[in-house]
Formats: C-alpha cells, sequence, structure tokens
C-alpha cells in the first residue's frame, strides 16, 4: 500500500486503518446504535464477535442512516480471529486488578491509535459485553486499556454511548493531525486554509479603517485607539484565508451602504 504523501493525508487515510470491535454483544439494538455513533464520526469498520442476535432488524431501526456500516460489518467467532492482523489493539473496560495492563483516557488513546494507524498499522478498539464487559483472555489479547472517567456514583455507560465517546476522540485525534480543528460537516474531509498572510491582513485593516470612517463610527474621536484594539483582536484570532475574503465581503457591503445614504442625503 502506498504511503500517503501528506500528514494530513495519512491521517485521513488512518480511519480506514481503525476498527471498532464488539465482543458478544447481547442486544441487537445496540449493535446499530454503535454504527450510528460510529459513522457520524466518520468511522466505517464494524467487527463483531459472537453477536448473540445478528443479523437482526433491531440493528438495522436503530443504525438509522448507518446501515452501510452494519452492511459491511464482518462477523468473528473469537477475538484473536477479529483483531488478527492488528499491531495496536485497546480494550475499553473499567478499571480491573484481575489483568494488569496499561490505562489511558479516552483522548490519549485516540491519538495514539491514530498515530499507529497513521503509520500504516491496523488498529482496534475493543467493547465487550454490555454486562460483564471484556473476559480475561481477551483482555489478555490487548496492549492496553481505556477507561472513560465516568461519574463514579453512576458510571453505568450504554455501549453505544461508550462507542461514541471514542469515536467523537478519534475524530478529533485526526483532525488535529491533519491541522485542522474543524473539518467538514460532511462528505470528505478537507484541511483547514492558510492563516492569512501579513499581506492579506493589512488589505483587511485598511479597509477596515477606510469603512469605520465611511459610517461615522469614530463620531469625532481619534481613531487610532480603537484601530489599535481591532488590530489586536483580528490577529489574536489568526483568521485565516476564507474568513479574511469573507470579512472584506461584509466591509464592502457596508461601504456601499453607506455611499447610498451619503448620496440619499445630499438630494
Amino acid at each position: 500500500m502506498d504511503t500517503p504523501s501528506t500528514p494530513a493525508a495519512a491521517a485521513f487515510d488512518a480511519a480506514a486503518r481503525i476498527r471498532i470491535v464488539l465482543v458478544g454483544t447481547q442486544h441487537p439494538g445496540n449493535i446499530g446504535s454503535a454504527a450510528r455513533a460510529m459513522k457520524t464520526m466518520g468511522l466505517g469498520r464494524l467487527a463483531l464477535v459472537a453477536p448473540e442476535r445478528y443479523p437482526h432488524r433491531e440493528a438495522d431501526a436503530l443504525a438509522a442512516g448507518a446501515v452501510d456500516v452494519l452492511a459491511a460489518a464482518t462477523v468473528h467467532p473469537s477475538l484473536a480471529e477479529a483483531v488478527a492482523d492488528c499491531r495496536l489493539v485497546l480494550g475499553c473496560t473499567a478499571r480491573s486488578r484481575r489483568v494488569a495492563l496499561p490505562e489511558q483516557g479516552p483522548r490519549e488513546a485516540a491519538a495514539a491509535a491514530v498515530a499507529e494507524a497513521a503509520g500504516g498499522a491496523e488498529v482496534a478498539l475493543v467493547f465487550g459485553r454490555e454486562r460483564t464487559g471484556l473476559e480475561n483472555d481477551e483482555l489478555q489479547l490487548c496492549h492496553g486499556a481505556v477507561h472513560i472517567p465516568a461519574n463514579p456514583e453512576y458510571s453505568s455507560l450504554n455501549l453505544a454511548a461508550a462507542v461514541q465517546v471514542l469515536a467523537w476522540e478519534l475524530r478529533m485525534a485526526w483532525l488535529a493531525a491533519a491541522g485542522s480543528v474543524a473539518g467538514e460537516a460532511d462528505g470528505p474531509l478537507h484541511e483547514r486554509d492558510q492563516p492569512a498572510s501579513h499581506a492579506q491582513l493589512e488589505g483587511f485593516f485598511a479597509q477596515l479603517a477606510e469603512t469605520l470612517d465611511a459610517i461615522d463610527f469614530h463620531k469625532g474621536r481619534a481613531p487610532a485607539s480603537a484601530m489599535r484594539k481591532l488590530r489586536r483582536l483580528f490577529l489574536r484570532a489568526r483568521p485565516d484565508v476564507r474568513e479574511v475574503r469573507l470579512l472584506r465581503g461584509v466591509l464592502a457591503d457596508a461601504q456601499r451602504m453607506a455611499r447610498l445614504a451619503a448620496e440619499a442625503g445630499r438630494r
């Protein structure tokens, strides 16, 4: 397989190497809900280990628009088979002294998973049964444990909710790795525009000063103080190229309206 040509491409390609593995799921609706949670965060690889009832209409119903994730899901008789080709396997489980595993929170685990997958490795995040979680022999197959720090007074987290937490963290990790903190609402992700250049910002500041004069914003006061504060504000925000273009469009409309108002006043 060819190595992606940029860090951004590598990070986005990582999603295709990360699978969610559900072990011994008892309620088919949880499988469907987990598929939906995955798809909302851009994950598509689901592996099922010995599910009690699957395929099932309840799984299809709760998957909503993620039936394609269910259709592509693989079913395995054992966890060992489901993760046989993986170089990193993380078990999502409550804290336990039964099997000593390195523990991470969801954010650290997601960052490690994305880094490993971006390097070309297959990665699995494993979730156990609704009532009993992962068994000792299954935990032995994991390289580490992921613990969601829920409210200790009510730490019972639904399976699909746990998948959603980890899927969200995975998405944030690969967006960060690709240099984008926002991404796109749907469709393929794109890199964030570069921050506006010095020349682009100076052009914006010049137009901003002209616009403030045109709308009589200063009301006779010296404009230097307001412009200094506005420059600090926008420089701190570090607008990108698209954002500066949008702001200049707003200013152009404000200047046009100021001209129309001035012409009307002279009639």
